[in-house]
């Protein structure tokens, strides 16, 4: 039976959702919705300080910003948006249109259309998030949007340069120095100097998530974004030093990123704790990764694997990290989970930064119904259907005459008695009354 070494207060996703921050973020989108680029103007000077002339980087400008940087951080761009590109197109391809007859002269298809204008939001706040570029707009330009518009923040009253390399170097067709929710909520409504667009995607922080699940349905977005989360599933063949640094290397998100540690060895469990602590304080983001391991940390102790399987599918993490003898076990005995990364040699950093995978993913318990962020989630699969043979249209026409009243939906029985009469012969005393009655006007 499982037992914890270290325990942690859960919180929802309602806990997260404060009323004060939704009452909040509603009177800005209001404002924006009704003032547009002069409320954007004011809520951008209100909480970031920043009011240029325009939002909208032109091009020389951002050729500018891109030269001020080191070759080597542009090197380092260009080959992580290659592993993100070059996955991102095998998902692609990946993705065949359909096209079947299922009758004779019938004809059955879908399409994957890609979205007309995708808003990509990349953080800023704390770190300047280059990876986050990446990801939501190298994946939308792999699926085929034609415009994809990019906001960032300013970074202390600087235009971060980095980030900016990244959004244009992906592909970007706007880039707008622009944050928060003034930022989301121009994207989807649109002001006089963005038109809007039809989904946003990108993490951000509590107001920036509250902002897109005000907005959801409106336009389309990713996820409903929640703190970080790791998990990692462990044996007694694990390197309790790796474990503590990996666990950390999430839990400096911030100081409300859940870390926990399932393991079948309480020995392991016990070494990792103490060097936690000997590795908490020589990090820089200590302020956030001390608090976030002092209440959201866990250290859960199985019998066994087969249980430490189930306590960590039950959790549904967003990372699940494997250092078992036998990794790959996770990918049949696991379901719930946003990323899988197998063995030591790998890690959830690698996923956040350079190995190709898409680190937006799912929070909160939602890898329980849905997965992250990838190539399809900007392509709507649409459908498409044909008949060129009378014969099967007139068949279908008497069934689905039957079937429409038995539901009492006439107005369907009477498209299906149409083709049924004109192609296949058959009678209905309700054309005959029809033709009649116009026949006589």
């Amino acid at each position: 039976m499982a037992y914890h070494l270290k325990s942690a207060t859960t919180s929802s996703f309602a806990d997260r959702s404060h009323e004060d921050t939704s009452h909040r973020v509603r009177a800005i989108v209001d404002e924006i919705r009704q003032d547009g680029s002069a409320a954007v103007r004011r809520f951008s000077e209100r909480f970031d300080s920043w009011t240029p002339e325009s939002f909208r980087l032109d091009a020389a400008t951002i050729d500018r910003l891109i030269r001020s940087l080191p070759t080597q951080v542009i090197d380092d761009i260009v080959f992580v948006q290659g592993q993100v590109r070059n996955f991102a197109q095998a998902q692609r391809d990946s993705m065949q249109d359909v096209e079947v007859e299922t009758l004779p002269g019938v004809t059955l298809g879908h399409r994957h259309i890609p979205i007309d204008a995708v808003g990509a939001y990349i953080p800023g706040g704390r770190y300047p998030l280059t990876a986050s570029a990446h990801m939501t707009i190298v994946t939308a330009k792999v699926a085929g949007v034609p415009r994809v518009v990019a906001c960032t923040p300013p970074i202390r009253g600087q235009i971060p340069a980095a980030t900016i390399a990244a959004m244009h170097l992906a592909g970007a067709d706007e880039i707008h120095v622009l944050g928060g929710v003034q930022a989301v909520a121009s994207m989807a409504v649109g002001t006089e100097d963005m038109d809007p667009v039809n989904l946003i995607a990108g993490p951000g922080n509590a107001y920036v998530a509250e902002a897109k699940r005000q907005l959801f349905g409106e336009v389309g977005i990713d996820l409903f974004a929640g703190p970080t989360e790791i998990l990692i599933v462990a044996d007694d063949t694990a390197n309790p030093f790796t474990v503590a640094v990996d666990l950390l290397s999430q839990a400096e998100h911030g100081p409300d990123s859940p870390a926990v540690l399932v393991t079948t060895s309480e020995s392991l469990g016990r070494e990792v704790m103490e060097l936690v602590e000997k590795v908490l304080p020589g990090m820089s983001t200590e302020d956030f990764a001390a608090p976030a391991w002092r209440d959201h940390g866990q250290v859960i102790v199985c019998e066994d694997l087969d249980e430490a399987w189930q306590v960590a599918d039950s959790l549904a993490f967003e990372h699940v990290q494997v250092f078992t003898a036998e990794p790959r076990d996770a990918l049949e005995r696991m379901s719930n989970n946003g990323a899988l990364f197998l063995g030591e040699e790998t890690c959830v950093s690698y996923g956040d930064k350079v190995i190709g995978t898409n680190h937006v993913l799912p929070t909160l318990g939602a890898s329980r119904y849905t997965g992250g962020l990838w190539v399809g989630k900007y392509l709507k699969t649409a459908t498409y259907q044909q008949i060129t043979d009378t014969v099967s249209s007139a068949d279908l026409g008497r069934v689905c005459g039957r079937a429409a009243r038995v539901e009492l939906f006439e107005g369907h029985a009477r498209s299906g008695d149409v083709r049924a009469w004109r192609y296949g012969g058959e009678s209905f005393d309700w054309i005959d009354q029809v033709l009649d009655r116009e026949v006589s006007v």
